[in-house]
C-alpha cells in the first residue's frame, strides 16, 4: 500500500511576480512627497521588471556563481581577466539601460533626481553588487569635471545607457563603466599614508603620468578606468587610470587576487598591482582628497540607498511568510508579540526611506540652494552612518521572523543578511562617517546650522521629539568629550532627522510609533519592544506588498 509521507501544509507558497514600486506604499508615497511623482510610469515599468520571479532568480545566481580571475589567456600573454556570470551582465544591462549610472545626470531636475533614487533602492532589493560599478560610474562626474577636456573624451561615453562589458580599448567602445581604487593595505580609510608614487611622463604639459604602487581593494576591476589616488611632490593626487592606453596596448595594472568575500559575492572586488601605470591627473596636484571626495559624497549616499533597499526587502520578505504561516493556533501576523517585530521592522524600514528621500532632495537641489548643499554636505554622512549601521540587526530581525527557513540560501535571507554589513564599511566606516559629522560641524558651522535648522522645522509636532531635540542640542553644547561620542551623537542626530521628516511628511501613524520608540529618553534598542498602545496592525498593513 502506498502512502504519501511528504504533503506539504502550512508553508508559504513561492512569491508571484509583482510590481516593486507599485505594490511598495512607502515609496509611492514617498516619491509624491518629496517631488518625484512625474516619473511615476517609468518607476511602475521598472519595478515590474524588479519584482519578477526572473529578477529574484537572476539575483540568486549572480551570487551563487561568482566572477572567476585569469591573468593569462591560454597562449601565456597577460590579460587580467574577470569572467561573471550571465546573469550579472545582465543586471549591468539593466541597470544602464535605465539610467541608474546617468539619469540625473542627462536629465538634472528634481524629478529625475528621485527618480534615479528610487530606482537605485529598488535594484538593490534585487541584487545589491553589481550596484557596486553603476554608483561608481554615476558618481565620477563631477570629480573628472576639473578636467573638462578629460571629461569631454569621457564623460559621453559614462552616461551612455548601454553596457559593453568586453574587454577591450575604450576608444573602441561606445559606453563604459568607472571603478575606484584608493585604499592601500597600511592605511585603509587613512589615504595620506597611501604610498603610492606618481612620476610625470616628460613632455606632456603636466598630465600625463605613470603610477607604481599597490591598491588593497579595487572594486570593480573590469571596469574601463579608475579615480585613485597617488603621491606627486606637491602632496596626494587624483588620478583617472585606463584599463588600455591611449594607444590601444594593455596599461600596465595588474590584478593579484579577487578578494574572498562574506557578502556583495557578485561584485569582484580585487588587489591590483600597478607598475609605471599610465594615468592622467584630475584637478590640481596635491589637492587629490578634495577632488575625489566629491565622488565619495555621491557613493556614500548610494551606500545609504542600498541599506535602505535591503531592509525593504527583508521587511516584505519577513511579513509575507507570517501572514502564511501558522503556529499555536493562528497566522503569525497576528500574533501580538509578532506584530510588534513587523512593526517595529516596518518603522525602520519607513525611517530609512524617508532619510534618504530627503538628503535625495537636498543633493539634487544643492546646485540651486547654498542651504539645501550644506544640508546634503552633513546629511549624508549621518545617514549613511546611521541607516547603515541599522542594517545587520534589521535583517537578522526579519530572517528570524522565518525561523528555520530563515537561515535557508534558498530564501535569500542568509544573502541579505551577508549584504548587510558591506554599506556600513565602503566608502569610508562608521567611524570615518562620525568623524566626518564633527569635521563639518566645526569646519562648516553652516552646515550644522541648517541641519538644526531643518530639525526645528518639526518643533511642536510630538513631545518626545521636541525632548529629544533639547537633550542633543544641551548634548553638542557641553560635551567636552564629543569625539569620544561621535557615535551618540550621530545616531542621535540621525534619530532627530528621521523623526523630524516622518513628522513633516510622512505617514502620521508611523510617525506617532518612531517618535514613541525612538525618542523616548528609555528607548530600547531590541526589535519587536514597541510600547503598548500603537496601531501596530495599520503599520504592518502600509509595510505588506499590496497587489
Amino acid at each position: 500500500m502506498s502512502v504519501e509521507t511528504h504533503d506539504v501544509t502550512n508553508q508559504p507558497t513561492v512569491p508571484a511576480d509583482c510590481n516593486a514600486y507599485t505594490t511598495d506604499r512607502p515609496l509611492q508615497e514617498a516619491i509624491a512627497q518629496f517631488g518625484g511623482s512625474a516619473n511615476a510610469t517609468v518607476l511602475s515599468e521598472f519595478g515590474a521588471l524588479a519584482g519578477s520571479r526572473q529578477a529574484l532568480e537572476n539575483g540568486r545566481l549572480a551570487n551563487q556563481h561568482p566572477p572567476e580571475f585569469r591573468s593569462h589567456d591560454r597562449y601565456g600573454n597577460r590579460i587580467d581577466q574577470v569572467d561573471f556570470h550571465p546573469s550579472y551582465h545582465d543586471f549591468m544591462a539593466q541597470s544602464t539601460q535605465w539610467g541608474l549610472h546617468a539619469l540625473d545626470w542627462n536629465e538634472p531636475t528634481l524629478e529625475h533626481h528621485l527618480t534615479r533614487t528610487a530606482l537605485f533602492y529598488l535594484q538593490n532589493q534585487v541584487e545589491a553588487g553589481h550596484c557596486c560599478p553603476i554608483t561608481m560610474t554615476h558618481a565620477c562626474i563631477p570629480t573628472l569635471m576639473h578636467e573638462p577636456e578629460l571629461a569631454a573624451a569621457w564623460v559621453p561615453k559614462i552616461l551612455a545607457c548601454h553596457y559593453d562589458g568586453a574587454n577591450k580599448p575604450d576608444s573602441e567602445k561606445t559606453a563604459v563603466t568607472i571603478g575606484m581604487a584608493m585604499t592601500e593595505k597600511q592605511g585603509g580609510s587613512d589615504v595620506r599614508t597611501n604610498t603610492t608614487q606618481a612620476e610625470l611622463i616628460p613632455h606632456t604639459q603636466g598630465q600625463h603620468y605613470v603610477l607604481t604602487g599597490h591598491k588593497y581593494f579595487v572594486s570593480a576591476p573590469m571596469s574601463d578606468a579608475f579615480l585613485t589616488l597617488a603621491q606627486t611632490p606637491k602632496g596626494l593626487t587624483c588620478f583617472l587610470m585606463p584599463r588600455w592606453r591611449p594607444d590601444g596596448s594593455k596599461n600596465s595594472l595588474f590584478i593579484q587576487q579577487i578578494k574572498d568575500k562574506m557578502g556583495n559575492v557578485s561584485n569582484a572586488t580585487s588587489e591590483m598591482e600597478l607598475r609605471d601605470t599610465f594615468a592622467w591627473k584630475i584637478g590640481e596636484s596635491g589637492r587629490g582628497i578634495a577632488n575625489i571626495l566629491q565622488m565619495v559624497s555621491l557613493t556614500r549616499f548610494d551606500c545609504m540607498l542600498g541599506s535602505a533597499g535591503g531592509m525593504r526587502r527583508a521587511l516584505s520578505e519577513a511579513i509575507y511568510h507570517a501572514d502564511n504561516r501558522q503556529a499555536f493556533g493562528d497566522y503569525l501576523s497576528s500574533q501580538p508579540l509578532m506584530t510588534n517585530v513587523l512593526a517595529d521592522l516596518a518603522i525602520e524600514s519607513d525611517a530609512a526611506l524617508w532619510m534618504s528621500m530627503r538628503i535625495g532632495r537636498a543633493q539634487a537641489l544643492a546646485n540651486a540652494s547654498e542651504e539645501e548643499q550644506l544640508l546634503a554636505r552633513i546629511a549624508v554622512a549621518i545617514g549613511k552612518y546611521w541607516v547603515c549601521k541599522r542594517t545587520p540587526e534589521h535583517a537578522y530581525e526579519a530572517m528570524e521572523v522565518l525561523g528555520g527557513s530563515g537561515v535557508m540560501e534558498s530564501t535569500d535571507m542568509p544573502r541579505l543578511f551577508r549584504e548587510s554589513p558591506v554599506n556600513a564599511i565602503w566608502e569610508g566606516s562608521s567611524n570615518v562617517q562620525c568623524l566626518d559629522i564633527l569635521r563639518a560641524m566645526q569646519k562648516s558651522p553652516d552646515s550644522q546650522t541648517v541641519f538644526f535648522d531643518e530639525l526645528h522645522r518639526a518643533k511642536g509636532l510630538h513631545a518626545n521629539y521636541d525632548n529629544a531635540l533639547a537633550r542633543l542640542i544641551a548634548a553638542i553644547k557641553n560635551d567636552q568629550d564629543i569625539q569620544y561620542r561621535a557615535r551618540d551623537t550621530a545616531g542621535q542626530m540621525a534619530l532627530l532627522f528621521q523623526g523630524a521628516q516622518l513628522l513633516m511628511t510622512g505617514n502620521q501613524t508611523v510617525a506617532e510609533a518612531f517618535c514613541a520608540s525612538r525618542l523616548s529618553k528609555d528607548r530600547s534598542l531590541v526589535y519587536g519592544a514597541l510600547p503598548v498602545g500603537l496601531d501596530t496592525a495599520a503599520i504592518i498593513d502600509r509595510a505588506r506588498r499590496i497587489k
